[in-house]
């Protein structure tokens, strides 16, 4: 269900392009045709040392609910609070992401994934408050990423939901943190999990996931290139730009002073002040443990 956070939001458009009540794993249909289509046909698409991409085999490249338009679906609406629907489509790229990981997080595991990597060879390293690199494994590094982000997002004074309280100025670099945390963690599923995601059915979900996403960060400009081209194959195969893209500049940023960039470590980002209550979405790994890096607050990571 893509609902945009549940946000009182004006004209906000509500789509379902996912449904995972159940799941049912029919071991019958396995992903070996996958598997050795890949080999044929995706071995000068990886990197050198790099496996086969799954995702890359047309049998998979499908979205839910294909014909559901993203495109419109991602333009502010008229007369509507940027702020707000940067804030809505975070929430929603949370829950999403989030609760697709949750239904493969048994996969990922300290012995499987001793490290946080995406395709083309890349491995993503957390930066503390005071510089430092730190490398994690994989489940770890997520958890570290679903723990900030929900507690950033139930955090009245940074995602307000009461119509007396504002924004922060930092609202806009802030929420470019968190999608490009979000994006290590769909590059991470696409490059270590597809093959599980392939068993449970859920690639046009994750597909769908990712095209919103993609086609948000096209209109608003909130991540960095480097940080999507690992996946621009995909984005190539899903033809996620075969529509020409809006020549309209970006709606107007408000006013704000950023001194925050996503790409340095700024002594982590802000969590939020006193208990918020958990997220109804959240997936934590409590047997992967151990908390955050500099005594509590999650770093920013970087891609090494």
């Amino acid at each position: 269900m893509f609902g945009l956070g549940g946000r009182k939001t004006a004209a906000a458009a509500v789509v379902k392009y996912t449904n995972m009540d159940s799941f049912v794993l029919d071991v019958e249909e396995t992903v070996t045709c996958f598997c050795r289509k890949a080999r044929r046909k995706d071995k000068e698409a990886s990197a050198p040392g790099e496996d086969p991409k799954l995702y890359l085999e047309e049998a998979v490249l499908e979205r839910k609910h294909g014909d559901l338009d993203l495109r419109t679906l991602v333009e502010l609406p008229a007369g509507l609070d940027y702020n707000e629907w940067l804030a809505s489509h975070t929430i929603a790229f949370f829950d999403h992401i989030n609760l697709i990981y949750g239904t493969i997080s048994e996969f990922c595991i300290m012995s499987g994934c001793p490290d946080m990597t995406g395709p083309g060879l890349r491995t993503y390293l957390w930066f503390d408050e005071k510089g430092k690199k730190t490398k994690v494994a994989a489940p770890q590094y997520i958890d570290y990423v679903m723990t900030f982000t929900q507690k950033t997002i139930n955090d009245e004074s940074i995602f307000p939901t009461k119509y007396a309280n504002e924004f922060p100025s930092s609202f806009e670099s802030l929420v470019k943190k968190i999608l490009r945390l979000l994006f290590h963690v769909v590059a991470h599923m696409y490059h270590s999990h597809f093959k599980e995601i392939m068993l449970l059915k859920l690639h046009s979900e994750l597909n769908s996931v990712f095209t919103h996403i993609i086609l948000f960060n096209e209109r608003f400009h909130l991540i960095e290139d480097k940080e999507t081209e690992i996946l621009q194959d995909l984005a190539t195969a899903l033809r996620v730009h075969s529509e020409p893209p809006e020549l309209a500049a970006p709606p107007p940023r408000p006013a704000a002073k950023d001194n925050n960039n996503c790409l340095e470590s700024d002594g982590g980002a802000r969590d939020a002040s006193g208990a918020a209550p958990a997220h109804p979405h959240h997936h934590r790994h409590e047997s992967q443990g151990g908390p955050p890096p500099a005594g509590g607050t999650p770093a920013i990571p970087a891609s090494g």
